[in-house]
């Protein structure tokens, strides 16, 4: 099959999480994704996570499957060049650069009226934010963390980033339809504080905040509104469990002898667990301690095929180590990756999480920063050798 998105061109000048994660999943699907980079590298080039000789598998990740051109952006006839790459080829521009700098869409435009471009914003009104501080505005970090926490606790994944990356990618390809339809082009706005506000309305939590429900407190390993939380085995193993239809409920409650017992909280607050999922969270502190101690009582190797049995979702604590080497992990064996050679090393790498009627999309290599400038000033700006030996004794590209 051949990839979805082949022979679609897709321009890149964006840095961190957002916008070159938008530009990874058409890369993924067949797309030419074409990124411009300062010379020596962008602000997130370094990055951490690094490999033993220094590179960034940060930079690496998001970046496989690309093409590679660094141009000086501090000279104007760098930013001119990176204006020419932003609105040639299909007319598709992702980017996280100011909105009122030499690539705002005004600007660009000027050099293509049909152009699209998406542009990744931390706040709507232009104020610089990361996925850290907007995450600190929306109040999950007071209700992260073990119960007894005074303060915010963080979380390690970037939520907000990679979802305005799929959304980016999602509007790209909106835009896109629409000016094949006579629309002609657009600039999509898209901040990271609005993905995030957003994502509290489809959750409820807007409405559950403005309809004067009481503050939500922290749950610690609980499941808000359901039943589900981490329990530990008899050999230490330490599961997440979660009971959410009815037939879970029903069947772990009878996979762990527990049905006597359950009936009687029943019985005693008038309530049946089986119909009612939130009356397994008000009550939950009757519940765990039954489910520990059954839970407690098998080891995980006992444990495993009942809880399968019974249809439940639930899965062992591993760290990042066991879960990319665990044979019946999420990494080893599974189609999703396969072995690859990048400028930091051999690794497994991941394609497009989908499959398409069987097929998948295979890992791809990340480039070299700059590794196909001459490549993209011939194939997309159409320069002649001599224009781009000129641009390199300038030091505009490298």
């Amino acid at each position: 099959m051949q990839p979805p998105l082949h022979g679609l061109r897709v321009v890149e000048g964006a840095a961190f999480v957002a916008g070159p994660s938008c530009a990874l999943m058409f890369a993924q699907l067949g797309a030419e994704v074409i990124r411009f980079d300062a010379i020596g590298g962008g602000p997130d080039y370094g990055r951490w996570p690094l490999a033993p000789d220094g590179g960034s598998l940060y930079w690496e990740g998001l970046n496989k499957g690309k093409k590679s051109i660094a141009v000086d952006l501090r000279n104007p006839e760098g930013r001119a060049l990176a204006q020419r790459l932003a609105t040639a080829g299909d007319g598709l521009f992702v980017t996280n650069y100011p909105a009122d700098g030499f690539l705002a869409h005004q600007a660009l435009i000027a050099l293509r009226a049909d152009l699209i471009s998406v542009r990744v914003m931390g706040w709507p009104d232009g104020r610089q934010a990361v996925d850290y501080t907007v995450n600190a505005a929306t109040g999950f970090p007071l209700l992260t963390g073990p119960l007894d926490a005074t303060g915010p606790v963080n979380h390690v994944l970037p939520a907000w980033d990679l979802l305005t990356g799929a959304q980016a990618a999602f509007a790209l390809l909106a835009a896109l339809r629409a000016r094949d339809s006579g629309h002609g082009g657009h600039e999509i706005r898209l901040a990271l504080s609005d993905v995030a506000a957003a994502t509290l309305g489809m959750l409820g939590m807007v409405g559950e905040v403005t309809g004067g429900a009481p503050a939500r407190p922290r749950a610690g390993n609980d499941l808000y509104g359901l039943f589900g939380r981490d329990f530990a085995t008899a050999d230490g193993q330490t599961i997440m469990i979660v009971a959410i239809t009815p037939r879970q409920w029903t069947g772990l409650v009878g996979q762990l002898g527990l049905n006597e017992a359950v009936g009687a909280i029943e019985a005693e607050h008038n309530v049946s667990f089986e119909r009612d999922e939130g009356a397994r969270y008000r009550l939950r502190d009757r519940l765990i301690p039954l489910f520990a101690r059954a839970i407690g009582e098998r080891t995980l190797e006992t444990l495993g095929p009942a809880l399968d049995q019974a249809g439940m979702c639930w899965a062992p604590y591993q760290t990042m180590a066991e879960a990319v080497t665990d044979p019946a992990g999420l990494v080893a064996d599974n189609p999703l990756f396969t072995d690859v050679s990048h400028p930091a090393g051999r690794y497994p790498t991941a394609g497009f999480a989908g499959a398409f009627g069987g097929w998948r999309a295979p890992g791809q290599p990340a480039p070299r920063l700059g590794a196909n400038t001459d490549e993209v000033l011939v194939s997309l700006l159409g320069l002649s050798s001599g224009e781009i030996a000129g641009l390199h004794d300038r030091g505009v590209v490298a």
